[in-house]
């Protein structure tokens, strides 16, 4: 797994969002993901909205991930 397919999944899941990704290790990433579908959503929502955009590959492929998640300004 690698940073440029986890932000590509995120985007395909999130198609309004602008997404960075980072993370060099192949099992460790930092994302920050900010989407209009954030707005009024719980930080826990916000999540679980990225996370079902990864499916599976959460805790098998993507060890770790550690997320920001926004509504936009």
């Amino acid at each position: 797994m690698d940073a440029l397919t986890i932000k590509t999944l995120i985007e395909a899941g999130l198609p309004d969002a602008q997404v960075e990704v980072i993370g060099d290790d192949g099992q460790h990433f930092q994302a920050t993901v900010i989407s209009p579908s954030f707005a009024g959503q719980s930080v826990v929502a916000c999540h679980r909205m990225v996370y079902a955009t990864l499916g599976d590959r959460m805790g098998t492929e993507i060890h770790a991930l550690q997320l920001r998640t926004r509504a936009p300004n």
